[in-house]
């Protein structure tokens, strides 16, 4: 067990938002519930997870991301702007009864070692990025591609596994992906996918 986090977090659950390890991701909390959260955190430790509910009743998916709190800003109508940085993904193990109007879970790292220590053997992402660029031209979507060279290929397939026009489930099914290999086969199938529908209709998405 990692001892660096904590064992019970306070989680965020956002539909259609999936995040990663080493990414930033920018949050303007305005419910009760969700600024109560930010206020407690920061005092404490920064830490909190984001995870995606379900469509039915108060579910939510197994795995999330825990972030810390790298920004924090309060407006003057009352809402706050915080950046949250991913640091590991998290298995949860069961919810916890509080008297809170957020929800906090008992949670465990172990599967995501990896996000911690990531192994330094170089991956060739190069098949993938032509793919990717084919597959965002098709639908639309700007990037800067020459900023996004200079991240290192974690940060490209995460970033790319967060900002993707696919499902959400798509993007859940990249979350759960233990190991960059299995990230890159999966996102390299789920575009295929998407070229392969665009080329079988013998049109392109506007």
């Amino acid at each position: 067990m990692n001892n660096k986090f904590p064992d019970q977090i306070p989680i965020f659950p956002l539909s259609g938002v999936i995040y990663f390890p080493k990414t930033n991701l920018p949050l303007n909390i305005f419910e009760q519930r969700y600024l109560d959260l930010v206020n407690d955190v920061i005092k404490k430790d920064k830490l909190m997870g984001m995870i995606q509910p379900k469509k039915k009743d108060q579910e939510v998916y197994k795995i999330g991301c825990l972030g810390k709190i790298s920004d924090f800003q309060k407006s003057d109508d009352g809402r706050i702007l915080i950046n949250l940085t991913g640091l590991t993904r998290f298995e949860v193990l069961e919810e916890k009864e509080n008297s809170k109007l957020y929800r906090e879970f008992k949670v465990n790292y172990e599967k995501f070692i990896l996000d911690l220590k990531p192994k330094k053997e170089e991956i060739n992402v190069e098949p993938l990025m032509k793919k990717v660029k084919i597959f965002f031209k098709n639908s639309g979507m700007m990037l800067n591609w020459k900023e996004f060279e200079k991240l290192d290929n974690g940060q490209k397939i995460n970033t790319l596994s967060m900002i993707a026009p696919i499902t959400n489930e798509e993007k859940q099914k990249l979350l759960e992906s233990i190991s960059m290999e299995e990230k890159i086969k999966v996102l390299t199938n789920i575009i295929n996918f998407y070229l392969h529908g665009i080329n079988l209709n013998n049109q392109t998405i506007q």
